[in-house]
């Protein structure tokens, strides 16, 4: 726990890590608006704030995997929000890309430096895991935000979706789709050279929901290439393809391209994530493949463009989250701490994390699904972020 609260600092940019710092404070200690304005850091309403809270202002970190993700850019909207409301000092930052490890380290060890009450973070892989127990010991209060660190004891609290159950109900919606017949899978998933949390526990819940035999949970690839999936009536399976894509569009349509070389009767597409599936959809098109009727392609994530494809039919059933949520409860957990208060605690299943819920959107609902409530593509569009 931190029994301190720090004094209010932005930090300077770093142009080399594409950084954005912002210095949020609420105009007024009663602002409750997501609308609430700002004020700089140093202003007469900042400081008027910072007296309110008992002489000093809270200063925290949101460190995302990078800032183009709209996943990501939802995020951080959420925390800006949340921190002018909380009159809280937000410096938001990023990496260049996924995958970019010290861009992320070189921010946990700014906000040590900077005294900050405490991060959240997106945590890259398990190389920032060091990063972030030097910011425990230092005293700042470490939170991840949708990636789960490896293993979860890393940070203090973790508040996600869960991520194993968001793959786990795109695969038995795929399952009951497919009615008995083959599933020719291609899987487009962000890294092949590392296995990071969100990644292994999408791809193998997705699995794991259409009853595929999933061997080690935290390993991707290792599953037999053929065999039978058991979920609904069953029936054969062959994996034709596991291709990093970097989560992105473009990386999202040369794994479609490459995976439809392999074999071009591919009929079920995971994808980690809402641009990746649009990149993928591209491709298919390009191959005279068209969504929903010839391959069903599935996804997480929920944001507006996503749920969108799901009512127009370019993707058939996501896995909604929530960013904005996140991101709020992240920083009113670090204030309530720095002011005194009680941590939060864990509300998953497994005890592990504190869980912000997912709901399957699509507008085929099927009676296989179990891992997630149905939601059609109008309710999943009215509850979107970006």
């Amino acid at each position: 726990m931190i029994n301190r609260v720090t004094r209010g600092r932005a930090f300077a940019a770093i142009a080399a890590i594409g950084v954005v710092s912002v210095t949020l404070a609420a105009c007024s200690s009663s602002s409750t608006s997501s609308e609430s304005s700002a004020a700089p850091a140093g202003s007469a309403a900042a400081s008027e704030q910072a007296e309110s809270a008992g002489g000093a202002t809270v200063a925290v970190s949101l460190i995302t995997k990078d800032s183009t993700n709209p996943f990501f850019v939802a995020m951080q909207e959420g925390a800006k929000a949340a921190a002018a409301e909380q009159g809280v000092e937000l410096t938001v930052g990023s990496g260049k890309q996924e995958g970019d490890d010290q861009g992320q380290i070189d921010l946990i060890e700014n906000a040590i430096a900077q005294g900050q009450a405490g991060i959240l973070i997106t945590p890259m892989s398990v190389n920032v895991n060091d990063a972030i127990k030097k910011a425990r010991d230092a005293g700042l209060y470490v939170i991840a935000l949708d990636t789960p660190t490896d293993p979860p004891d890393v940070v203090d609290i973790t508040f996600a979706t869960d991520n194993c159950l968001a793959g786990q109900a795109i695969g038995q919606w795929a399952a009951g789709k497919l009615n008995g017949a083959k599933a020719v899978i291609a899987r487009l998933v962000i890294f092949n050279d590392r296995m990071v949390s969100v990644d292994y526990c999408r791809d193998n819940g997705f699995l794991a929901g259409m009853g595929i035999d999933v061997v080690d949970p935290t390993v991707m690839g290792d599953e037999a290439p053929t065999g039978k999936y058991t979920t609904g009536k069953g029936g054969e399976y062959e994996i034709v393809c596991l291709e990093a894509t970097g989560a992105n569009e473009e990386g999202g349509k040369k794994g479609m391209e490459t995976c439809l070389s392999k074999n071009p009767d591919i009929n079920v597409v995971y994808t980690i994530n809402e641009p990746t599936a649009f990149g993928a959809d591209s491709a298919l098109q390009a191959a005279g493949k068209t969504p929903g009727k010839d391959v069903y392609v599935v996804s997480v994530d929920g944001g507006l463009a996503g749920v969108e494809a799901v009512k127009a039919g370019g993707i058939q059933a996501t896995s909604q989250q929530y960013p904005l949520l996140m991101a709020k409860l992240g920083v009113e957990a670090i204030k309530t701490i720095a002011d005194g208060g009680a941590p939060p605690s864990n509300t998953s299943a497994n005890g592990e994390f504190f869980d912000t819920g997912v709901t399957l959107c699509t507008d085929d609902p099927q009676d296989t699904v179990t891992a997630a409530p149905q939601k059609d593509a109008q309710y999943c569009i009215d509850n979107a972020w970006g």
